[in-house]
């Protein structure tokens, strides 16, 4: 199994967000708290569907992630996008910060 991060869409600005290790939401992948195995996975989404949290954020699921250094990575394209933003247009999203 590979490691884990949960992400979430946050109801406020649509913003996509991955649970921390304190338990909050951060815009940052590398703030978010990794889960390595299924127990530890299914633990970590478990406490992000927490009925309380459907005010802030929604539709917690799990992404694959690889460690690269001090970074975490999304291992499917899809969630890359998600992370960084417009692949089309650089000067657009997460990436033109």
């Amino acid at each position: 199994m590979s490691l884990q991060v949960v992400t979430a869409n946050r109801l406020e600005d649509g913003l996509v967000v991955f649970l921390t290790s304190d338990g909050n939401w951060s815009e940052n992948i590398n703030d978010a708290r990794i889960a390595d195995g299924k127990e530890a996975a299914d633990a970590l989404l478990a406490e992000a569907s927490a009925p309380e949290l459907d005010i802030v954020i929604v539709g917690p699921y799990l992404i694959d992630v690889e460690q690269q250094g001090a970074d975490i990575v999304p291992t499917k394209y899809r969630e890359v996008l998600r992370t960084k933003g417009p692949s089309v247009r650089e000067d657009l999203g997460y990436q033109a910060v």
